[in-house]
């Protein structure tokens, strides 16, 4: 059988104030910090994406993505932890043509902050929709 990729990781947040932290306990290692709990999750969705491209370059199996439930009966959460979902968000190494609808007046603004970042439109849209699902 084809080994899956899994398309979510449960983490377990911690933290206060400003020292925030997310450990993904089926992936030895892999973790992600932040002065809010939000820059936590998207650090660990990085981490979680820079262990995972290493993987997949090298040819080397995802580890299998444990339930919300099987993560908290082994890792037993202690107070003031919870989990979060953290998502898996990789670059297949491919470029696919994809039509897509919007206001004009939204299609127009993406063109100037795709020009004044010096980049296609392309790229601005796969940069923002990146972002947006890492966060």
């Amino acid at each position: 059988m084809k080994n899956r990729k899994p398309k979510t990781y449960i983490g377990i947040l911690d933290g206060n104030d400003d020292v925030w932290g997310v450990r993904l306990p089926d992936i030895d290692g892999c973790v992600g910090g932040g002065k809010t709990a939000e820059a936590a999750i998207a650090d660990a969705t990085q981490a979680l994406r820079d262990v995972l491209a290493h993987k997949q370059v090298n040819g080397l199996a995802f580890p299998q993505a444990s339930t919300i439930a099987e993560i908290l009966r082994r890792e037993k959460p202690g107070k003031g932890e919870c989990t979060v979902i953290i998502p898996v968000v990789l670059d297949a190494g491919r470029t696919v043509r994809a039509n897509l609808t919007m206001d004009a007046g939204l299609l127009e603004a993406i063109d100037t902050a795709a020009t004044r970042a010096g980049v296609t439109r392309s790229a601005y849209v796969a940069s923002a929709a990146r972002e947006k699902l890492e966060a």
